[in-house]
């Protein structure tokens, strides 16, 4: 019997008494707007929407028209939210406050990565939407501020991805574990498909893009030097698996156990992924799954932000295979 993503998360309700149902409501609306950003990637290729937009994001990458699209239906859906303060997005400059009525009302805030992986969308590679949870800090009834968009890691009440693949699931982690669900596109809605999902221990897979590796340290050299060196007792050489879109290899890991791996280099010291909007999400749903996540010396979810577009590196994944990168890289 098929269990939808609202069963479950009202099922879940139900172990806390003191529950309100925000929470809730809020990831139903996240999955609404999953579904209305798959609709559109879906038929990508029959319509005007593929390709450049011609404008550059916060960051200085190239917007794409599919960013766009999904950027925007996130911000609509979470403003009709009653649940959500306000947004803070990877493709705009600063937070966005709800100033309605309800919305200064709401407990929480999120933050998103509207499209990850947006370089793959010309080649019909997986992309996906990467989503944190936090509950503000500012006073209910006022519009919430970037403080409340600063918090650590570690102060998510739950973090998620949609992947965009061969089929389209939506994978959350709260305290109480990972579930992943599925689209069922003949009733519409995500079904549990992947319930308690937990990541091995170890792996036989590393996830990282070689082709900078002469800007690595020496540290991180050695480290991927020992993933391709041959040794049968211990299932080496690994094999390596990079798609260039976090939530793909990150689902990957998740999954099938292994290592993630966006470093530090010679040329960008505090690596190119946002600590706010993909690493924090990823480590809090690789740990609560049974795996580990730093930035090369601490734990990720314990870095107090101090910018909402801050950088960070990022070793995650199957717990040994992390213990064991950080004593190359150390």
């Amino acid at each position: 019997m098929l269990i939808t993503m609202d069963e479950f998360t009202i099922q879940e309700t139900r172990k806390f008494p003191q529950a309100t149902g925000d929470l809730s409501a809020l990831l139903r609306d996240i999955g609404l707007a999953g579904k209305i950003i798959n609709n559109q990637v879906r038929k990508a290729g029959l319509v005007d929407i593929l390709g450049k937009h011609g404008a550059t994001n916060v960051q200085g990458e190239e917007q794409m028209k599919l960013d766009i699209f999904a950027n925007e239906t996130l911000i609509k859906i979470l403003k009709s939210s009653s649940e959500c303060a306000g947004i803070a997005s990877e493709e705009n400059d600063d937070h966005l406050p709800y100033e309605d009525a309800y919305s200064t009302q709401a407990k929480y805030v999120v933050l998103f990565d509207p499209l990850d992986g947006s370089s793959n969308i010309d080649v019909n590679a997986s992309i996906g939407t990467i989503f944190a949870i936090y509950k503000r800090v500012s006073p209910v009834g006022t519009p919430c501020t970037q403080e409340d968009f600063l918090q650590p890691g570690n102060k998510q009440i739950a973090a998620g991805y949609i992947i965009y693949g061969s089929s389209t699931m939506m994978v959350y982690a709260t305290r109480l574990g990972v579930n992943g669900f599925t689209l069922e596109p003949s009733i519409g809605e995500f079904c549990l498909s992947h319930p308690n999902m937990k990541c091995p221990e170890n792996g036989n897979i590393y996830s990282i893009n070689q082709g900078n590796s002469v800007k690595y340290s020496e540290g991180m050299l050695a480290y991927v030097n020992y993933c391709m060196e041959s040794n049968k007792e211990e299932g080496r050489p690994y094999r390596q698996r990079y798609i260039g879109s976090m939530v793909a290899d990150m689902h990957r890991t998740l999954i099938k156990g292994g290592i993630f791996i966006y470093p530090g280099d010679k040329s960008s010291p505090n690596g190119k992924l946002r600590l706010q909007y993909e690493c924090n999400p990823m480590a809090l749903i690789m740990e609560a799954a049974g795996g580990k996540s730093v930035d090369g010396a601490n734990n990720t979810l314990e870095i107090v932000p101090t910018e909402l577009h801050q950088r960070c590196p990022i070793f995650t994944g199957s717990k040994n295979m992390v213990k064991k990168a950080m004593e190359f890289v150390k």
